[in-house]
């Protein structure tokens, strides 16, 4: 996944719940500008912020660690 692919999973979560993006900023406590470039696939958001939209709407973020980052 990428930070597009992220993007887009965000945006399409949030039109399933039925928010706008000010509903989902005001909720994840950022602001609209920052849920519209993070739904753009901005490369440089703040992870914090990315952690609570996620969190606001359900997700829960879990690191994966593939067998060839084992060698």
């Amino acid at each position: 996944m990428d930070v597009a692919a992220l993007g887009e999973v965000i945006r399409a979560n949030r039109k399933a719940k039925r928010l706008t993006q000010q509903d989902l900023a005001d909720l994840s406590g950022v602001s609209d500008r920052f849920l519209r470039e993070l739904e753009k696939g901005k490369p440089s958001a703040e992870i914090g912020k990315v952690m609570d939209v996620l969190s606001t709407l359900g997700f829960e973020l879990e690191p994966i660690l593939r067998r060839s980052d084992l060698t």
